[in-house]
C-alpha cells in the first residue's frame, strides 16, 4: 500500500502492522544500560531525514512535572506565573498548552482561576494516571484534553506496575477508550520511551492507538518521553535513544501526524535543549519544558530556551514578547524565593555580564562585540560588567558609565584621574588577599568618593533611575 504526500509530492509505503512482542522476563537492554557504569551509545549508521513541521510550538508544564521536585507553588503563584506565560506566548500560542495536576484541591483551584482569564493561549490541558477513575477529575473540570501516563519501558511495565506488556497496553487501551467515550482527547505519555523496546512494545501500541482515534474521528496525541535523558540528537544513534530515529519511527511507521507528537526530556546528561530542538527538526511539532528548566532530577526543557530556539530556528518572533523572560526570572527570585543558577543562560545574573578588562574594553568600543545580542531591547536586561582583579581600567570605565546612565558624548573618559583613583583602590583590595567581587555598593561608594563633580542633585536622581532600570 502506497501513501502519496501531496505537499512533498513523495510516495511512501503505508499500512505498517506490528505486532506486540510478549516477553515472560523483561527486556532491559543491558548492552545500552548497564547500570553499573554510565549508559552506552550505540550507532547503527542509517540516518533520516530532516523534516520539520510545516508550524512547530512550545508547550509547558510547569504546574505539573515542574512541581515534581520543589514545594508546590501557591494559587497566586501559579496564576501569576500563567499570566507570565500568555505574555510570553504572545497572540499566536508560541507558548500552545500548559498542564496542570488536578489532584490537589490547591491544583483545581488554580486551574479554575487561570480559566477565568479567558486566555486562548496557553490552552489549560490536565495529567492523570492511566486508572478510569481518574477520568472523573477532568471531566469536573471541564477539560477538552488530558495527559495519561503509559509507561513503555519493561522497567516500569515489570519492575514497577508488575504487568507484562500485553496487560499493560490493555489497561492503556481501556483508559483511552474512556477519554475517547467522554469525548476528551487523551494525550498518551510514552514515559521511559528512550529505555523501551521500540518495535515490540512501543510501535505495536501506538498503531493500536491511531486505530482508535480513527474510529472515534477524535485525534490522540502521544508524547516521546525521555524520562531519564538517555536520548541523544546524533544522527546514525541507534533506538531506542535516538530522537531522529524515533519521531520518524512514529510518523512512519505508525502514522502519528506531526501536530500530535510531542517531544518531553529531561536534561540528565546536559542534552535537553538540543535534544528538543531535535525532535522539532525532525518532525515533532511540539516541544514540552518548564519555566526556567525546574523539574523532576536535573530538570525539564526551559521553556525559556525553548522560545529562544524556536525565535532562531523560524528566523522571527511570531509574536513573542520576550521581554517576559526576565520578568519570569525576577517573579521567581523575589517572589518565589529561588535562587537561579548565576551562569544560567538568559536568565542567570552572569548571561550578559562580563568581569575580563580586554572584554570590557571591546564592550566600550561595540557591546556586539561581547554580547550574543542586543539583551536591553530583546530581554530588557543592557549588558553589564561585574568588577573583579581582572576588570582593569575599561572595566571600571563601563560601571561608572554604565551605573550614571552615560553615553555616547556624554560618558566620562576611563583616563579620568578619578577612574584611576577607583582602580588602586580595586587593586589594593585584592592585593590584600580578597576573594570575592566588588559589589554595586562598593563601587558605587568608591565613584561617589572620587568623582564627586557627577553626584550633583539633578544628575544623583538620574543615577538612581539609571541604576534601577539596570
Amino acid at each position: 500500500m502506497l501513501n502519496l504526500d501531496r505537499q512533498k509530492h513523495l510516495l511512501s509505503r503505508a499500512g505498517y502492522k506490528f505486532e506486540l512482542v510478549d516477553t515472560a522476563e523483561p527486556n532491559l537492554l543491558r548492552e545500552q544500560f548497564p547500570y553499573t557504569d554510565p549508559p552506552k551509545i550505540y550507532f547503527h549508521g542509517r540516518e533520516y531525514p530532516m523534516d520539520p513541521p510545516e508550524d512547530f510550538w512550545v508547550t509547558d508544564t510547569t504546574f505539573r512535572d515542574g512541581q515534581q521536585a520543589r514545594p508546590p507553588y501557591t494559587v497566586k503563584q501559579i496564576v501569576d506565573l500563567y499570566d507570565l506565560l500568555h505574555r510570553l506566548s504572545g497572540p499566536n500560542g508560541v507558548v500552545r498548552q500548559c498542564e496542570f495536576f488536578l489532584y490537589a484541591e490547591r491544583d483545581r483551584e488554580a486551574v479554575e482561576k487561570c480559566r477565568a482569564k479567558n486566555y486562548r493561549y496557553p490552552e489549560i490541558t490536565g495529567w492523570i494516571r492511566a486508572v478510569k477513575s481518574d477520568f472523573q477529575l477532568v471531566k469536573e473540570m471541564g477539560l477538552k484534553e488530558t495527559g495519561i501516563l503509559t509507561s513503555c519501558s519493561d522497567y516500569h511495565i515489570f519492575l514497577k506496575l508488575k504487568k507484562n506488556r500485553r496487560q499493560a497496553m490493555e489497561d492503556y487501551l481501556d483508559v483511552v477508550r474512556a477519554a475517547l467515550e467522554n469525548h476528551i482527547t487523551p494525550r498518551c505519555h510514552l514515559e521511559d520511551l528512550t529505555r523501551a523496546d521500540v518495535f515490540g512494545f512501543v510501535v505495536p501500541f501506538v498503531q493500536a492507538l491511531m486505530r482508535l482515534s480513527e474510529e472515534a474521528k477524535i485525534p490522540i496525541k502521544i508524547r516521546l518521553c525521555d524520562t531519564m535523558g538517555y536520548a541523544v540528537p546524533y544522527p546514525g544513534a541507534a533506538l531506542p535513544q535516538s530522537v531522529p530515529e524515533l519521531v520518524y519511527t512514529l510518523r512512519h511507521y505508525c502514522g502519528v501526524p506531526s501536530e500530535r507528537l510531542e517531544w518531553h526530556g529531561h536534561n540528565d546528561f546536559h542534552k535537553v535543549l538540543i535534544n528538543a530542538s531535535t525532535a522539532w527538526l525532525y518532525g515533532c511539532s511540539a516541544a514540552n519544558g518548564t519555566l526556567l528548566g525546574y523539574g523532576e532530577r536535573t530538570g525539564n526543557t526551559p521553556v525559556e530556551g525553548l522560545v529562544m530556539e524556536y525565535i532562531l530556528l523560524r528566523g522571527d518572533y511570531n509574536g513573542v514578547d520576550t521581554t517576559a523572560i526576565t520578568e519570569i526570572a525576577r517573579y521567581f527570585e523575589e517572589e518565589i524565593g529561588y535562587v537561579i543558577p548565576p551562569m544560567f543562560p538568559l536568565v542567570g545574573k552572569q548571561f550578559n555580564k562580563t568581569s575580563a578588562g580586554i572584554h570590557a574594553d571591546g564592550v566600550l568600543k561595540s557591546e556586539e562585540i561581547y554580547n550574543v545580542f542586543d539583551t536591553k531591547k530583546v530581554l530588557k536586561r543592557p549588558i553589564a560588567v561585574g568588577i573583579t582583579d581582572k576588570s582593569g581600567i575599561a572595566g571600571v570605565s563601563f560601571w561608572v558609565n554604565q551605573h550614571l546612565g552615560l553615553s555616547g558624548d556624554k560618558q566620562i573618559d576611563k583616563r579620568h584621574p578619578g577612574m584611576m583613583k577607583i582602580l588602586e583602590w580595586i587593586e589594593k583590595q585584592y592585593a590584600g588577599k580578597r576573594t570575592t567581587s566588588i559589589s554595586d555598593e562598593e563601587m558605587m561608594e568608591q565613584a561617589r568618593l572620587h568623582m564627586p563633580e557627577y553626584f550633583g542633585d539633578g544628575l544623583e536622581r538620574k543615577t538612581v533611575k539609571a541604576k534601577a532600570t539596570a
